[in-house]
């Protein structure tokens, strides 16, 4: 999925009527049949509000609405990263450390011209690690990563041979984002659920995000779809959970804009500003990736953004950070469209919609 790359300016930016927003999902759902539920959240210095409209399943009339849980897929590439920054924030780790350092020590990790593999290039897709392992043979196709070990992680990188210079390129990478999680997690002696809930969740009051779900959280889990619209299985990350394990709720995901961009108090304040000051270019335009964050230029103007998906559900998180703005979308379904042209819309109006006439 991609973005047009132009950016409103602040002068002239104003988001949709809640009844616009509102037609252009039900006619996402109900005419171009590209989702079953759509929830949008928007938030800016006036406040937050949520607009939705659809279902919880083909088979299940309940309305989605701010509470309604969706797997948020590499959307959770942003809370690695988050993580990440805060760690260096506290002194725990460098961002040019070698990820060798955090791994067991018989594990060989590729290098190449003398460069090793570090925590920043990982969190810019910069390593050079492809986007899946090449040895990558789920047992199930429709729960991909369930099965894939951390026995196959360290077998992978033993014997991959990279085929380009560390940092000479960019290329997205689900396994370089897993790796990073599984990295971070070593570090902190513990888990990567557990990290991101203790690190991010529970000072952020993020109640209803998690990989885990509660029974209560269970029955608010929206069905994913497939492109066809028919019932798909979740998915389950066990090894590379740090890539797009997470799931959560448009009120949760806009309390995390509302920290980025600082209209809520945070002890993650100097973390989120931190994953905007390390950038590198990724070769096309002017765009950038900071720690996580895509990050799409045009002038002194930026749009900062990162989308998800898996096999039944589609996501956006993006912010402008000049004019202190955000919006969330998230649907139950995975399709060609997604969300993404209805978030980047709402950011700027002269970004089109997918099934915009003229």
């Amino acid at each position: 999925m991609t973005v047009n790359n132009s950016v409103q300016s602040s002068s002239s930016f104003c988001f949709p009527s809640d009844s616009k927003i509102r037609q252009i999902i039900s006619e996402r759902i109900e005419h171009h049949k590209q989702g079953v539920g759509i929830v949008i959240g928007i938030v800016g210095q006036e406040g937050r509000h949520i607009i939705a409209h659809g279902h919880f399943g083909i088979n299940d009339p309940r309305s989605v609405d701010a509470n309604t849980i969706f797997e948020i897929g590499s959307v959770t590439k942003i809370f690695t990263a988050l993580l990440l920054a805060d760690m260096v924030q506290h002194a725990e780790l460098v961002l040019t450390d070698p990820i060798a350092k955090y791994l067991p020590k018989e594990i060989i990790v590729p290098q190449r011209n003398g460069k090793v593999i570090t925590l920043i290039d990982l969190a810019t897709h910069m390593s050079g690690l492809p986007c899946l392992p090449d040895h990558f043979a789920p047992t199930n196709p429709d729960n991909a990563y369930a099965d894939y070990s951390v026995e196959q992680l360290y077998q992978f990188l033993s014997s991959y041979q990279l085929t380009r210079d560390i940092g000479s390129q960019w290329e997205y990478s689900n396994l370089g984002y897993g790796l990073l999680g599984h990295v971070l997690a070593r570090r902190a002696g513990t888990d990567y659920e557990t990290l991101v809930r203790e690190r991010i969740l529970a000072p952020s009051c993020m109640k209803d995000t998690g990989i885990t779900l509660s029974s209560e959280m269970k029955a608010r889990l929206a069905t994913g779809h497939n492109s066809a619209l028919e019932a798909y299985p979740n998915w389950d990350l066990p090894t590379l959970a740090g890539s797009g394990a997470l799931r959560s709720t448009a009120n949760d995901l806009l309390t995390f804009l509302e920290m980025a961009l600082v209209i809520r108090e945070t002890t993650l304040s100097s973390a989120f500003a931190a994953m905007l000051t390390s950038r590198r270019p990724t070769g096309v335009g002017d765009d950038e990736i900071g720690l996580g964050w895509n990050i799409m230029k045009n002038s002194d103007n930026e749009m900062v953004w990162h989308n998800g998906g898996t096999g039944g559900y589609c996501s956006f998180i993006g912010f402008l950070p000049k004019i202190n703005v955000g919006v969330v979308a998230l649907v139950n379904a995975y399709t060609d469209k997604g969300v993404d042209d209805i978030a980047q819309h709402l950011l700027n109006s002269e970004i089109p919609l997918a099934f915009q006439k003229g």
